[in-house]
């Protein structure tokens, strides 16, 4: 926990007490001096003073626990404190903001900003004017672009500046520049390639594609059969390209779409960029962060759209973050509106859901790789076991007023989540009523009788999302089962106080304690799981509540909709006749499903 009494605390809430009412930006440092955060505020003193506050989650009392000294900057407005939150990062390079480098986690496309342009891929970004496409996650597939880039047109080679000369290189001699250099090729014409270029990057390859067949059909009319040859396979290659960009929907609009995950202090950020219906690029940004989600976010656009690069018309994000904020930003200093929202249902929300599980797996896919040794043998000695906790297992309830309860059973060997063995248990005891206590009594029970009977591999641990009743509970399952020997504790969130199922009193470690991160991430996993799962039961619930409103669906075809369809989400996707033909129902009954279906949906009742 942070010591409330050291000098560097009561030395950085005495300054920040001291914090003026007005906008602007403060910057957090250590004892050596070293900016370890900034971040922006409408009104500093309270924005600044909320970090001081008791009972803080863990990451800001992790933050605050460094903090040595706070200075702060006045500005204008909020407006102009975002503006400078961002030149303030990219100067410091704070360790927990995020911040992007020049080169980009993927390679992009480069078309340079010169009355000749080069086209080549890279990974570091110049903000001189010039276009950058990507970025592309599948080098494989940014090959296939520039090589048939290469083949389409005649661009130039050179890396050097232009300089004009008398003859051209030997690019020009194999056919493989224009020789600008030489003035083969005017400004205009060369510029008119590009252009096609763009078109090709951005998705819009009918045009170009269009051309080629006629070029394809007048050389074998000409009886030119090698030409014909040549812009046939040149059509295929388009044809490839074309297909490996992924088709979402036909929407012309431009569209991005940011998801963040945290897993603190580890954060990624997903971000998939969809031109004219076609997915364009994926990619991930990583970095460590004890800023909130939406901070750390709001924090990510700024710095990724300031180069003016690649912006789109409609930005979907994953966070709740200050919409009008980040709109005058796109129009006052990018000039280009921009409509950001947090969509709850449809396309816009399907999409960015598969964002957020790309984020997801990212950042659980970082935390695998930490070595967690020194936090399991902190483990074994804090928590007084017999040897080093290999195996933890781990329990939650998730319930909503009564209805849905859930209890979710995760795995974690050797400090790594290990998925294959994670269990859910749809509790059938209570009858509707509230009761964590016997939730988890009768997980507990259900998973460990089986784990004796079927002599399966024994926890070195087991952990409960909660207090001491959690605990007890759970103590007296495994007595009761023959486990007397397994330990149990549980990790009580508000203060992330760990419980003994003895009488040992209860313990609070250090925030930096890898041990305590340990059963945190085992807590905040069993918590994701548990709540997912209690979800789709109310899902699944509402979904067949909807099917049996409609006359002439009962319990068996709603049943036979489920198992076809699997959610609501497939099943508004489909037409009339392909319901019918795929549940083997009547079209005018399929019609009457899916007029009802477009009420429900309207009405906010169907969610994906």
């Amino acid at each position: 926990m942070v010591d409330r009494e050291s000098d560097d605390f009561l030395r950085a809430r005495a300054q920040a007490k001291a914090l003026p009412q007005n906008p602007g930006c403060y910057l957090m440092k250590d004892s050596g001096g070293t900016v370890i955060y900034v971040g922006k505020a409408k009104n500093l003193h309270r924005r600044v003073n909320q970090y001081f506050l008791p009972d803080r989650d863990m990451k800001t009392q992790a933050l605050v626990a460094k903090i040595h000294k706070i200075d702060h900057i006045i500005t204008g407005n909020e407006y102009e404190a975002l503006l400078l939150e961002n030149n303030l990062i990219k100067k410091y390079n704070p360790h927990y903001n995020i911040l992007l480098k020049d080169g980009k986690s993927y390679p992009v496309i480069r078309i340079t900003h010169e009355d000749y342009p080069k086209i080549f891929s890279t990974r570091r970004v110049v903000n001189d004017g010039s276009k950058y496409f990507g970025p592309f996650p599948d080098a494989g597939r940014m090959q296939l672009f520039l090589n048939l880039i290469d083949r389409l047109f005649s661009f130039r080679k050179c890396t050097i500046p232009l300089i004009m000369r008398e003859r051209p290189c030997l690019y020009y001699h194999i056919g493989r520049c224009c020789g600008p250099c030489c003035g083969k090729v005017t400004v205009d014409d060369y510029r008119r390639n590009v252009d096609k270029v763009v078109d090709l990057l951005e998705g819009r390859s009918e045009a170009l594609k269009k051309n080629l067949i006629l070029e394809m059909n007048e050389a074998s009319k000409n009886l030119q059969f090698e030409l014909a040859a040549r812009k046939r396979d040149l059509i295929q290659a388009v044809d490839t390209v074309t297909v490996e960009q992924e088709v979402q929907d036909f929407a012309a609009e431009s569209r991005d779409y940011a998801a963040i995950e945290m897993r603190v202090p580890l954060c990624t950020i997903s971000l998939m960029q969809i031109r004219d219906g076609k997915l364009l690029g994926r990619a991930l940004y990583r970095a460590q962060t004890l800023g909130s989600e939406a901070e750390t976010l709001l924090a990510f656009l700024v710095q990724y759209y300031s180069d003016g690069q690649q912006l789109p018309k409609e930005l979907y994000v994953s966070q709740e973050i200050d919409y009008q904020l980040i709109r005058d930003f796109f129009q006052e200093e990018l000039d280009s509106p921009v409509s950001v929202e947090l969509p709850t249902t449809g396309k816009h929300f399907r999409i960015l859901r598969m964002a957020k599980e790309n984020a997801r797996r990212d950042v659980e896919s970082v935390a695998r790789t930490m070595d967690n040794t020194a936090g399991l043998l902190e483990l074994q000695k804090v928590l007084g076991l017999k040897d080093s906790p290999s195996l933890i297992e781990g329990f939650d309830i998730a319930q909503l007023s009564g209805k849905y309860t859930v209890a979710s059973l995760i795995s974690f060997k050797d400090g790594n989540p290990d998925p294959r063995n994670y269990r859910r248990f749809n509790i059938r005891s209570l009858n509707g009523a509230i009761d964590d206590y016997a939730s988890m009594a009768e997980a507990v029970r259900r998973r460990y009788i089986r784990v004796v009977k079927e002599d399966l591999p024994r926890p070195d641990l087991i952990m409960v999302d909660g207090g001491k009743g959690q605990v007890n509970v759970s103590r007296d399952v495994l007595d009761e089962v023959g486990l007397a020997d397994v330990p149990v504790v549980g990790l009580a969130e508000e203060h992330e106080t760990i419980v003994f199922d003895d009488d040992r009193p209860d313990l609070n470690l250090r925030l930096s304690s890898d041990a305590l991160r340990i059963l945190i991430a085992v807590r905040d996993e069993c918590h994701r799981f548990a709540t997912g799962a209690n979800q789709a039961m109310r899902s699944k619930d509402v979904s067949f509540k909807i099917l049996q409103s409609v006359p002439g669906i009962g319990e068996k075809i709603s049943g036979r909709i489920m198992q076809v369809y699997g959610s609501m989400d497939s099943l508004l996707n489909d037409s009339p006749e392909q319901i019918s033909r795929k549940v083997r129902i009547s079209i005018p009954l399929a019609e009457k499903l899916v007029k009802k279906l477009d009420v429900s949906r309207n009405a906010g009742s169907v969610r994906p």
